[in-house]
This record gives C-alpha cells, structure tokens and sequence, in this order.
C-alpha cells in the first residue's frame, strides 16, 4: 500500500476503535466482538510504527479503557491501572513466554481465570474500606465508593492483621443467574436487552441509586494489587494468599507451574468446562509470578510485559437471518432484533439475536434474507458477527429502520445511531413516562413510584399522563396496599404537583433532548405555553446550549398533534403552564443569572439537590463538570479532580461560607 493509503487506513481504524470504545465503555454496548477489535488494534499497531510521523497520543493503542462517567466524581490511582494485551492462539503463548524468559529458564508461571466484568480497585487503609475506584482511562477513574459497599461479597472490614494501607485491584461481575433474571424481567417489559452481563454490571456501577445495586448481587474477585503499605508477598501466588486471609474474595482456581506444556494443558482443559462456573470467563490470564521479575520486565504505555490474557474464541454458528423486528422500549428506544433459524450454540437453540441498533447494521451491511455467523457475546446473548457475502443469491432486503412506531404508530425520529418513538403516548413507554413525569426533579409527586404507576396502569386508571388529574380516592382505595390515608395522601400530591410551574413541566413530559436545565433556560425566556408556542424555530435555536437540532425537536414537538394535545389536556387538568423564573431569570440584578456553577466535593451546609435546584432557580445552570466556560466551583470537603481542573483553568472557587453569604444565609 502507498504512504496515503496506510495514513487513511490509520485514521480509519482509529475513528473504528475509539467509537468501539465508546460504546463497549461508556454505552455498555459492544458493537464489535473482542477478536475483532483486537485484529483491528494489531493492525493499527503495525501501521504506526511503519509510519512514526501519524504518532498520536490519542491513539487506541495508547489508550487505556474508555474514559470516565460525567456524574462520578474522578480520582487520581495512586499506581496506574493498567489492562492486559490479548491473545488468541497458543503459538502466540509460546512466543510470549520465550520473550519472558530470555536466555535463562522459564520463571514461575501463576494463570487464573479472565472474568469478564468491570475492572476496579479497592482502597483498604487501617482494614477499612475508604475508596472503591473504577479503571477509567487508567491514570483516573470514577469513585464508586458508595455502589461497592451496598456489594456483599466486598468487605467493608478486613479481617486478622490488615496492613496500613492496600489496594486489591479486581473484577466485579454478575452471576449468570442473575443476568438471566433482569433480562426475562426487560423482556417481560419490551425493554431492549442487555448484551451481556458485563454490560450490566458496568451500567448497575453507574447508578447513583445504590440499592439498585444491593439487588443485583454482584460478585468479586481480587487479581491484582495497586498501593501497599504493610504486606510482605514476594509473588502473586502468595499475594492471592495473603489477600484470602484477610478476608478478600479470590479465585480458587488460581495454578502455578514452570512447566509451559503443563501450563498449556490447563488452558486448554479449562475450556470444556469453564461453561459451567455460573458466571463469564472469556479467557485465562498467564503471569510471571514473581513481583521483582515484574518490575524488571516492565510494560508499555498500554499493559505490562510480564503477563498475558489468552482469550477462548466465542462459539459461532452459521445460520439464516430470516426477520427484523422493532421493540420499544419503556424510553422510546427501538431495538432491532433479528429472527433466524434455530441453531445449537453452546449447548442452547438459538433462533434470536441482537443487531444494537441501526448504524451497526449498516455498517456489517446486514440484510433479511443473509446468511450469517452468530455468536454469543458474553456466551450469553446472541449477536450477528458477520454476513457471508459470498452465499448471497440478490434476493436479500436491506433492512431500513420503521417509519412509525410499532407499537403505537406515532412519529420515529433518529439521535445519533439508535432510532426513537416520539410519541409521549406509546403505550409501549407509559409507566416509564408517568413514573419520570412523577419523579423528584420533575412534578415531585410524593407516593408515585414505579410500583404504583403498574398499579394504576393495570388497573385501567391511567392510559395518558393527564389521566393522573382525575383519580380520585375512592378509585384507590380497591388497589392493593391502599388505604384510606395512603389514598388521601396520593391524591394531595397529585393536586400540589398541579402548581409546579413551566420548567418543571417541560422537564417532566418527556420531550427529547428538553431536560432540567434546557426546561429551566426556557422558562426564564417565555412568560408560558403559549408564549413559547408561539417562539419560531430561529429564535429557540438562539438560546443558549440550544442550537438546531435540539430547537428543531422542541419546535416539532410543540407543534406536532401529540403535542398540542397533551399540553391540552394538562392545562384543562389545572396545571400551570406559567412560568415563575421568567421575571428572575431576566433580572439584570441577579448574580446567578446565566452563570454556569459546578459543585463538588462534599457539601456539609446544604443538600446538594435542593441547592442545584435553588441555583437554577435564580438563574444559573448547574453543570457536572469543568470547563473553560464555567463561571463558578463550590467547593466542599475532599473536593478532588473537579478543584484541580478549577485553579488551573483560573475558574472561581468559592467555600460554602461564601456560598452561604452570597446567599444570604448568614
């Protein structure tokens, strides 16, 4: 190939990789099997170093992980969090254990099981639990302290004699079981499924309601160590012991040897029955044991040189893909999912298999009628891997997302690669609907979760959102766990939510790309309803953090039949559509008004959602995260990477005394 096509083949594989990364990290998504991004790595590897003049930091092969999650706090690791280059055949083991050996006899050899779950690290200080870190890019990762205590399996103390300080670095997983059960229960609920359990656990890790993840039951398992203060292990093997003694999840499966034949043996054994364990293991991790042989050997920017993983191939199998059918799921979100002949596939019949979403089908250029390799990704849920082109007879349809809802026949509209339901209506994502609509942050209805809206909807009390206007007690009073009180209680909070205002309104009804804070820059701009119905589509465009695409859906939405009809029916219910930010959010005299505010750290004056709330009131947005268009950081206790990123881009910190000040409280 010329100097052009290598330098265009680079930039091709690189934008392929990091929108792989994007979606197996930040999405949970995978729209790539591991064999395949890692063929495609290599080769991007072989490609810069014949052409040194494309270096790039940013590059995949320079890269750890896939970058951080926006509403997490992100930490420093004290010791890089590094991953571990892969591997696919047993000749590449050999090679990898002369490299290892050199000139002298092979060393030690320590291998154990590669769970596939979410890398973290455990920071013990004194035999407490002070920090649970994710890898992240593998310099920083996201705190999810509060998630891994709710983890039974975790200690919170360690038992014996801990020493001062210790980081166990390790995976939390999903038992298979589990997974299973979540996903019947989406299915259940036309939800999309979960791709996997990995998948799963890295989106249970990421929410910010913990007792989400007290339900799931995860699981975990130390390999690895960061930071270490007080414990004497020469190697891993003895590492893994130490670790167990104190309490510390480990493998049990954990082998040595400095015999690479006998070590070979066991990797292949392991693979007729690393089926059976109740949970995913993708490969076998292989490591020099001794820790002063580690240091010696190093590791490149990327993953050390003294360990590598051996992944198993995923079981395929070759079948016709002979439907494509849409699911909606409860936030509009249509799923396409592939119906093909049934086929035995790691001891199950497959006859069904996720395409994720419309872009990736394109991009393998699936089509009804092909015939495809299927594989279980995660050896769990099905997936298209490839299309045999070669057995193709031109009769093949292209597959083209729907023009309307399945599942309601209302509006569909793209963002980005997936495909939504426009209608706030579809009875395909009512609960959903009705519980956001309900939600703190929103209308603020007290009593009217998850389990009541079933109740209600179940019970043919509410088919649309202004529907919750008109129950009255004794419509609840018949349903389970109602009572005369709990009836009078609902009913009084349904009737206050009625005053909520403009901006909690448009917040709550579910238009697309209109949340809180878009809610809220409205309400400051227009007096009410009708004033903003009336705005072009140029003038909504011209707000701030707007632009067309995001006016344009607020603009249809607003004009569209579902629309005018639902706004419709909430100011016939009684709601107010008027807005009690438009005169402050205009106010010349407010210092809050158009400032962008980012809080941090602990705050110990003030809770932090009724002081987000109270600021964006007054004006300001509330933001996530540091830029160099933010105006403000309030800063509380262990304020960490956010402070930092503050005072070096010269943005103003403020202490919660002067916060309180500014305020006016004292």
């Amino acid at each position: 190939m010329s100097q052009a096509s290598d330098l265009k083949r680079i930039d091709e594989l690189r934008s392929l990789l990091t929108q792989a990364n994007i979606a197996y990290y930040e999405h949970n998504d995978p729209t790539m099997s591991d064999r395949e991004f890692d063929a495609m790595l290599v080769e991007l590897e072989h490609l810069e170093t014949a052409h040194p003049e494309a270096w790039s930091d940013d590059s995949p092969t320079r890269v750890v992980g896939g970058g951080l999650i926006e509403s997490f706090e992100t930490v420093s690791h004290a010791v890089p969090m590094q991953s571990i280059d892969n591997t696919y055949t047993i000749d590449e083991v050999r090679a990898w254990q002369k490299r290892v050996a050199g000139e002298g006899e092979l060393p030690l050899l320590t291998c154990d099981p590669k769970i596939d779950g979410v890398a973290v690290s455990l920071r013990y200080e004194q035999g407490r639990l002070v920090r649970g870190v994710t890898r992240g890019d593998g310099v920083r990762g996201d705190d999810i302290t509060a998630q891994v205590k709710r983890i039974r399996e975790v200690p919170i103390r360690l038992s014996g004699e801990p020493p001062e300080v210790l980081e166990v670095r390790g995976e939390l997983f999903m038992p298979n079981a589990v997974f299973e059960q979540v996903n019947a229960e989406r299915e259940a609920e036309g939800d999309s499924l979960f791709a996997n359990a990995r998948n799963l656990t890295a989106g249970t890790l990421k929410s910010l309601d913990t007792s989400i993840v007290a339900r799931r039951h995860l699981s975990f398992v130390a390999h690895g160590r960061g930071e270490i203060d007080g414990l004497m292990a020469g190697g891993y093997a003895a590492f893994q012991d130490a670790v167990g003694r104190l309490g510390i999840p480990i493998s049990p499966l954990v082998r040595s040897t400095t015999d690479v034949d006998e070590l070979i043996e066991w990797i292949e054994d392991f693979a007729e029955h690393r089926d059976t364990l109740g949970y995913g293991v993708d490969g076998m991790v292989v490591r020099v044991d001794d820790f002063s042989l580690q240091a010696s050997l190093g590791a490149t920017s990327k993953a050390p040189r003294w360990c590598i993983a051996f992944k198993y191939p995923a079981e395929q199998g070759r079948t016709v893909l002979e439907q494509v059918d849409w699911q909606v799921g409860r936030n509009g979100t249509l799923t396409p999912r592939a119906t093909m002949r049934p086929i035995e596939l790691a001891g199950t019949t497959v006859s069904h298999a996720t395409l994720h979403n419309i872009e990736e089908i394109r991009r393998k250029d699936i089509r009804i009628g092909d015939s495809v390799w299927v594989e279980k990704a995660g050896e769990i849920i099905p997936q298209v891997v490839s299309v045999i082109t070669e057995a193709r007879t031109g009769g093949e349809q292209v597959i083209e997302p729907p023009e309307v809802c399945p599942a309601c026949g209302g509006p569909v509209g793209p963002e980005g690669p997936r495909v939504f339901c426009l209608n706030p209506e579809c009875p395909a994502q009512l609960r959903e609907r009705i519980a956001w609509f309900a939600g703190r942050g929103q209308m603020d209805i007290d009593g009217l979760g998850e389990k009541v809206v079933d109740q209600l909807v179940d019970a043919g009390l509410i088919s649309h959102i202004a529907d919750l206007y008109a129950i009255q007690v004794e419509d609840l009073i018949p349903l389970d766990r109602f009572g005369l009180q709990s009836a009078e209680n609902l009913v009084a909070a349904i009737d206050s939510s009625r005053s909520r205002g403009l901006a909690r309104v448009l917040a709550a009804i579910g238009i697309r790309q209109i949340g809180r804070s878009a809610a809220r820059t409205l309400a400051t701009h227009f007096e009410d309803l009708q004033a903003l119905q009336g705005a072009s589509l140029e003038e909504l465009a011209e707000l701030s953090d707007f632009g067309d695409i995001t006016a344009g859906l607020l603009h249809g939405f607003l004009h569209s039949d579902i629309g005018e009809d639902l706004f419709s029916r909430l100011v016939e219910a009684g709601v107010d559509v008027r807005s009690d930010l438009y005169q402050l959010g205009g106010s010349e005299g407010s210092v809050w008004s158009g400032k962008r505010v980012v809080l941090t750290g602990t705050l110990s004056d003030f809770v932090r959602r009724e002081l987000t709330e109270r600021l964006e009131a007054l004006g300001a947005t509330v933001s996530g995260t540091v830029s160099a268009k933010t105006d403000l950081v309030i800063a509380g206790k262990k304020a960490g990477s956010k402070l930092e990123k503050a005072r070096g881009l010269g943005v103003e910190v403020w202490d919660e005394r002067r916060l309180a000040a500014e305020l006016g409280d004292g």
